[in-house]
């Protein structure tokens, strides 16, 4: 719908996507809502609920150790604490974040949304540690290996990744904001061409996998140290820990669009735009900001899953000199991929028809004899959606299935760890290049070039083209990835007594001898 609305009006009629004369206007909205406020939400929920399912199928399959956690009913319950403790604490933050951070001024916007994510953080650190002490015995077993865990440990966990969640915030912050100098930069080159703009953002996603990567990488070694798979699932719940406003932010990005939208079509003052675009260009950056909590905790919530799977199918290593094991670790790091290239295609061919749609009625718009047909447009996204899902949905629902069941639960194994490693960079990646390129149009819209490069200029054309590609990635193909590598864990969780069964006794497949 957004790649739609932006190019149905670009052609001989040289109108906005947020013109009322446009008929894909109202679909670009709806589109925002459905994908940045009830697809983020769930995908954050399912983030939650997985990662507390992983802690506490690892928890409870304790009960064969002495002093194992599965006979502690309030200690099996810290997971699920947790997250009720984040609801607190986001109430907390919302009654006190107007005093510590005013907004005044354009300015200050982005600055007050990143202190609701300050706050929540610094006031969940000593909720979890209390929590812990009050739940928790002061020594406790998970398996043979790890049998001496205490509180101290579990604390270490979360909030390694509570932490963990606020830098990675941070840095996509960073590389997505105007303020910043990496989207300054590709508005300049903007100036050139459209290509040296994408070729800029290409290179800034890529840049911006660093420092998740190696928060993640932290998070997991520290937390798998002291207390196993079960740290990794509290480490997911802990970067989760402040979800509630991290999703907060994350929704106000797709209302301050869909308010200028609102605005352009109401035909409100050139004033009442500006205000707009100045929240719509923070909503971006907060936008961007959710996405990167969610790309973070699903990899740590795929791990601990995975953790889960390897306890069910009875897996003691995942040993990738096992030729079963780095056939599937191939294919793993493939999926995410051709994931990808099915949704970007799904969006270009629903794009096309609805700028086919749009062309069709503006000829007859500008006639005056006829008025936009709205719910067509939304028909024609509706529709696509739901038919072109079917092949991505098939491929992650399918394939950990298949490869355990015709070559072995070392298979599974190694997909998994390929889907996670190389679905985490595409992911973000993907994310923080299209969040770049929209606020590098905004920078210029805003004149941050000087009036002779501002909207309407060779540069905002070539920033348009640059915004138009990173739909796509940002709103579709990039927050889909954290559900390939999350799901295709679920699936090999759910059927991994069945992967076991099929598996020949060093974990091959069941028909080689």
């Amino acid at each position: 719908a957004d790649v739609g609305a932006d190019l149905s009006g670009k052609n001989e009629f040289g109108i906005d996507e947020d013109d009322p004369r446009n008929p894909a206007c109202i679909a670009d909205n709806v589109g925002d809502n459905v994908g940045d406020v009830a697809g983020m939400g769930a995908d954050l929920f399912g983030s939650f609920a997985e990662s507390t399912c992983a802690a506490f199928v690892i928890a409870g399959s304790s009960y064969k150790v002495a002093d194992g956690i599965a006979g502690n009913y309030p200690a099996t319950l810290f997971p699920l604490l947790l997250s009720s403790v984040g609801i607190v604490v986001g109430l907390a933050t919302m009654m006190v974040v107007g005093c510590f951070y005013k907004v005044t001024e354009v300015s200050k916007i982005e600055g007050a949304l990143k202190g609701v994510l300050n706050i929540s953080t610094v006031l969940q650190t000593p909720a979890v540690i209390a929590l812990a002490y009050y739940v928790l015995p002061a020594r406790f077993a998970l398996d043979e290996k790890f049998d001496n865990v205490t509180p101290e440990k579990c604390i270490a966990s979360v909030l390694l990744g509570l932490w963990s969640g606020l830098v990675i915030g941070y840095a996509t912050e960073y590389y997505t904001s105007h303020t910043y100098r990496p989207v300054r930069e590709i508005s300049e080159t903007q100036r050139v061409s459209a290509a040296t703009g994408i070729i800029y953002g290409l290179a800034l996603g890529y840049l911006s996998c660093i420092v998740p990567t190696i928060c993640i990488g932290i998070t997991v070694a520290v937390a798998h140290t002291v207390a196993g798979m079960y740290g990794v699932a509290l480490g997911a719940l802990g970067m989760l820990g402040t979800v509630t406003m991290g999703l907060a932010i994350d929704v106000y990005g797709p209302i301050s669009d869909n308010a200028g939208g609102i605005a352009e079509m109401s035909k409100l003052g050139a004033d009442v735009r500006r205000k707009t675009d100045a929240l719509d260009a923070a909503g971006n950056t907060t936008a961007a900001i959710g996405k990167g909590f969610a790309i973070g905790s699903a990899a740590l919530v795929s791990l601990a899953l995975f953790g889960a799977f390897t306890v069910r199918a009875k897996i003691e290593s995942v040993d990738i000199l096992d030729p079963w094991t780095f056939t599937g670790l191939l294919y793993g790091a493939m999926m995410p991929y051709a994931f990808s290239a099915m949704t970007m295609k799904s969006v270009g061919i629903a794009a096309n028809d609805m700028v086919e749609e749009c062309m069709r009625q503006l000829k007859l718009i500008f006639e005056g004899s006829a008025k936009p047909d709205y719910e067509r447009c939304i028909a024609i996204s509706t529709d696509a959606s739901l038919r072109e899902m079917i092949a991505p949905g098939a491929l992650v629902i399918i394939s950990p299935l298949a490869g355990g069941v015709l070559f072995g639960k070392n298979c599974t194994a190694g997909m998994l760890s390929g889907a996670l490693v190389s679905g985490v960079q595409l992911a973000v990646s993907m994310s923080n290049s299209g969040g770049a390129w929209d606020n590098a149009k905004k920078y210029i819209e805003s004149g941050g070039l000087g009036p002779e490069h501002a909207k309407g200029s060779n540069a905002h054309k070539a920033a348009v083209i640059g915004d138009t590609v990173g739909d796509p990635l940002k709103d579709t193909s990039g927050p889909s990835l954290n559900i390939v590598v999350k799901l295709s864990a679920i699936m090999s969780l759910v059927f991994g007594s069945v992967i076991a069964d099929y598996s020949g006794p060093t974990g091959g497949p069941f028909w080689l001898k």
